[in-house]
C-alpha cells in the first residue's frame, strides 16, 4: 500500500488490485430481474406489519397515512432514479450522500440504511411465523415455537444469496410473481364472494362501530411508519447497481413500474383486507391478516389453508430480497473501510458471504431480544418502528443529497432527470422528517426506538474516532468522490 493520504476529516489508504478482486460483484440482472427486486423486496408489507396501523389510528386515519406516505415514496423514487442512474455504485444512498455530503455524512446515511435493511428481514421472519403458526395449529397441538422458524427461514434464504446473485434475482421473481397471483386472488375473491362490507372498515376489534378517525388526526400521525410498510424496501434498488447489465437506463426503469405496481397493490390490500372477516378492529391484531383474510373468503377449510401456504410466498419474497440489501450495504460500507474490511470478501460465487451471515445474526439477535424482553408481544411492532426509523433518516439524507449534488454538480452526467426535481425533493424531505417523527408517537415502541438511535450515535463515535483514519481510496463510491473533490478544488484555484 502507499502512503495514505488526507481529504477533509477522513484519512484513505491505497489499496493494489488484490484487494478490489477479492472483493469483485458480478453483473447479473436487467430491468424484469430489478423490477422482480424491488417489487418483492416490498410486497410483504401486503401480508403483514401494515394491518396494525388499523389499530393505532382505525382505517380513515392508516388510509390518510398511506396517501401521505404514498407521495413520499413517489417523491423519492423519482430522485433516487436520478441519482442511481448518475452514480450506479453498489453502496446505493451511502454513495449518494457520500458524493454530496462528504464521508461523515456518507458513512451515517449507510449506517442506517444498515439498520433498515438488517432489521426488516427480521420483522418479516417475525410474520412468517405468525403464518406458520396458523398452518400448522391444527396438527401441532403446541406449535412450533417461533424462533426456530426464524432460524431455519434464516439459513435457507441466506444459503440461496450465498450461493449466487443469478439464482438470487431469479427465485425473487418467481416467488414475486407467486405472491403478487395471491394477492390478485384474494382481491377478485373477496368481491366475487360478497366476503367484503364497507361497515365492517369502520368497527373496532369488539365489532363496535366506530367513526372515520377513531384516535383523531394524532391516529393519522401514529400509522405513518405501519403504511411506510405498504412501500418500504424499492429504495433498494440502487444497491444492485454494479450488478446491473445498464444501469443507467435499467435502474430508473425498474424503480418507476415498481412503484406503480406497490401503489396498486397497497390500495387494494388496505381496502379489501381490512373490510372482511370480522374487520378492521380485528384484522389490525392479527399476525397474519391475509391469513385472516382467506379465512373469511374460503372459511377454515382445505383451499384457505393452501392459500395460506401460498401466501407465504409474499412474506418470503421479501425476506429473500432484503436478506440481498443488507448485504451489498455492510459489503459497500466495508470495501471502503467504513466498516472492517473482512465483511466485504466475496466467496467463489462472488456473493458477499461474510456480510451476508453477519447481517442475519444481527437481525435474529435483536428479534430474539425483544421476545424475551416483550415476552413474546408487540415484536413485530416494535421491530417495524425500528426498522422505519433508519429508513426514514436515510430517506431524508438522500433528498437532501439530491438537492445538493442538482445546485453543485450541475455538470455530473445524468442519463435520467426526476421530472419532479429539486421541488420534488423538497416535499419528501418534509414527509420523510415526519414519519421520522411518527416513531416515537407510540409508548410501547419507543424504547426500541431510542435503542436504535443510540446504536446510531455510537455508530458515529466510531467512525469519528476509528473508522475515518482507514478508508479505502480505490472503493468504487470514495474514488468518484475523490475525483469529484479534486476537480472541484482546481476549478476554484
Amino acid at each position: 500500500m502507499n502512503e495514505p493520504k488526507q481529504s477533509g476529516v477522513a484519512r484513505y489508504e491505497n489499496v493494489d488490485a488484490e484487494y478490489l478482486e477479492q472483493r469483485k460483484l458480478k453483473k447479473s440482472a436487467g430491468w424484469i430481474l430489478l423490477w422482480a427486486l424491488g417489487v418483492g423486496a416490498v410486497i410483504s408489507g401486503d401480508f403483514g406489519g401494515w394491518n396494525v396501523g388499523l389499530t393505532h389510528g382505525g382505517f380513515g386515519g392508516l388510509a390518510i397515512g398511506t396517501l401521505l406516505m404514498a407521495v413520499m415514496y413517489v417523491c423519492m423514487v423519482f430522485t433516487i432514479a436520478e441519482l442511481s442512474a448518475a452514480l450506479p455504485h453498489a453502496g446505493g444512498f451511502f454513495s449518494f450522500t457520500r458524493c454530496a455530503f462528504g464521508p461523515t455524512g456518507g458513512f451515517i446515511c449507510g449506517l442506517t440504511d444498515t439498520i433498515e435493511y438488517v432489521l426488516t428481514p427480521a420483522v418479516i421472519v417475525y410474520f412468517i411465523g405468525g403464518y406458520m403458526d396458523k398452518l400448522v395449529e391444527d396438527v401441532l397441538v403446541d406449535g412450533v415455537p417461533a424462533p426456530l422458524w426464524w432460524i431455519g427461514f434464516y439459513i435457507l434464504f441466506v444459503g440461496i444469496n450465498i450461493r449466487g446473485v443469478e439464482l438470487t434475482l431469479k427465485v425473487g421473481l418467481i416467488v414475486t410473481l407467486i405472491a403478487m397471483a395471491v394477492l390478485v386472488t384474494f382481491y377478485v375473491s373477496v368481491v366475487v364472494t360478497g366476503a367484503f362490507s364497507w361497515d365492517l372498515l369502520f368497527v373496532d376489534a369488539k365489532g363496535e362501530s366506530v367513526g372515520w378517525l377513531p384516535q383523531g388526526w394524532m391516529g393519522v400521525f401514529s400509522t405513518l411508519p405501519f403504511a411506510i410498510w405498504f412501500y418500504l424496501a424499492i429504495e433498494q434498488l440502487p444497491l444492485a447497481a454494479e450488478e446491473s447489465h445498464n444501469a443507467a437506463s435499467d435502474m430508473p426503469k425498474a424503480l418507476l413500474l415498481g412503484i406503480a405496481t406497490l401503489l396498486v397493490l397497497s390500495l387494494f390490500t388496505l381496502v379489501f383486507n381490512s373490510g372482511v372477516g370480522s374487520g378492521a378492529g380485528a384484522i389490525g391484531e392479527s399476525d397474519a391478516p391475509l391469513g385472516d383474510g382467506l379465512e373469511a373468503v374460503f372459511g377454515i377449510s382445505p383451499t384457505s389453508k393452501v392459500f395460506t401456504v401460498i401466501a407465504l410466498t409474499g412474506l418470503i419474497a421479501s425476506f429473500h430480497t432484503i436478506i440481498y440489501a443488507y448485504g451489498r450495504v455492510l459489503f459497500a460500507l466495508s470495501r471502503a473501510g467504513y466498516i472492517p474490511r473482512w465483511i466485504s470478501v466475496t466467496g467463489q460465487h462472488h456473493t458477499p458471504t461474510t456480510a451476508l451471515i453477519v447481517g442475519a445474526l444481527i437481525g435474529l439477535a435483536c428479534a430474539f431480544v425483544l421476545h424475551l424482553y416483550e415476552g413474546g408481544g408487540n415484536v413485530g411492532g416494535a421491530l417495524l418502528n425500528m426498522a422505519v426509523f433508519g429508513a426514514v433518516i436515510s430517506y431524508a439524507m438522500v433528498m437532501c443529497s439530491y438537492i445538493k449534488l442538482r445546485i453543485s454538480r450541475p455538470e455530473l452526467p445524468r442519463p435520467y432527470r426526476s421530472p419532479l426535481g429539486i421541488p420534488g425533493a423538497v416535499l419528501g424531505l418534509v414527509l420523510s422528517l415526519t414519519a421520522l417523527g411518527a416513531t416515537f408517537t407510540i409508548p410501547e415502541y419507543r424504547p426500541a426506538v431510542f435503542g436504535v438511535a443510540l446504536f446510531v450515535l455510537a455508530g458515529v463515535v466510531y467512525f469519528l474516532l476509528y473508522s475515518r483514519h482507514r478508508l479505502v481510496a480505490q472503493a468504487p463510491e470514495e474514488e468518484n468522490a475523490l475525483i469529484a473533490e479534486a476537480e472541484s478544488e482546481l476549478a476554484h484555484q
